[in-house]
């Protein structure tokens, strides 16, 4: 009896500690074959994962919207379409809309989404560069993970630098899986990628390194 009670106030004990931990920032962008691949990370989350999900896919406007409700069917985790000031919740992944840029702002010591119309012109909205670069200049120590997915382009090079500067650790998708090798390669170039990963090992490696943060902190 003593031993299942002592087992039980250790358990207790670890969750308080884990729900002092600030959430792991998982900043994903994609373009080409991103659902698919952005699915598969997703749907291997467990729902308590302590980690928030900001995604930048290459959509136009209307699409995004409906990509994130079929994640938010099959996945574990809550998956939405971004909205101006939602809060960033742990356990739940947040998609750029399409005509969007998606930013971070910090208010009151939370984080919020902000969107932004683009101003001038921009190869990509959402932009993942942007989305990114917010990430990194927020004035939060909250720990980062970047994931470059597949798409063309070099979108999300530029913000996997300001990220890894950031201290992030940054991960790419590998040629082999990826149905247009353009992006990763990019961040790969730049040599600011920690570990290039076929897209099914991807998601094992992001619930790795939350938990391993979260041991840190």
């Amino acid at each position: 009896m003593k031993t299942k009670e002592y087992i039980k106030n250790i358990i207790q004990r670890m969750v308080r500690l884990i729900a002092q931990n600030k959430p792991t920032l998982v900043v994903i962008g994609a373009s080409t074959g991103g659902p698919k691949a952005i699915q598969t990370i997703l749907e291997a989350m467990p729902k308590d994962i302590n980690a928030v999900f900001l995604i930048a896919q290459h959509m136009p406007p209307g699409f995004t919207g409906s990509l994130a409700e079929r994640l938010d069917d099959i996945c574990n985790i809550r998956v939405k379409e971004a909205r101006f000031e939602d809060k960033l919740v742990k356990g739940t992944a947040y998609i750029a809309p399409g005509g969007y840029h998606l930013k971070v702002k910090k208010k009151n010591g939370e984080l919020y989404i902000n969107l932004e119309e683009p101003t001038e012109k921009w190869g990509y909205t959402p932009s993942i560069d942007i989305m990114m670069q917010s990430v990194a200049e927020v004035d939060e120590n909250m720990p980062i993970i970047g994931v470059i997915l597949t798409g063309m382009g070099s979108d999300g090079a530029k913000g996997m630098k300001k990220l890894k500067r950031k201290g992030a650790f940054t991960i790419a998708q590998d040629e082999k899986t990826s149905v247009i090798y353009g992006m990763p390669k990019m961040a790969v170039k730049l040599g600011v990628v920690d570990k290039v990963m076929d897209i099914h090992d991807i998601p094992g490696e992001i619930i790795r390194l939350v938990v391993d943060i979260n041991g840190r902190q």
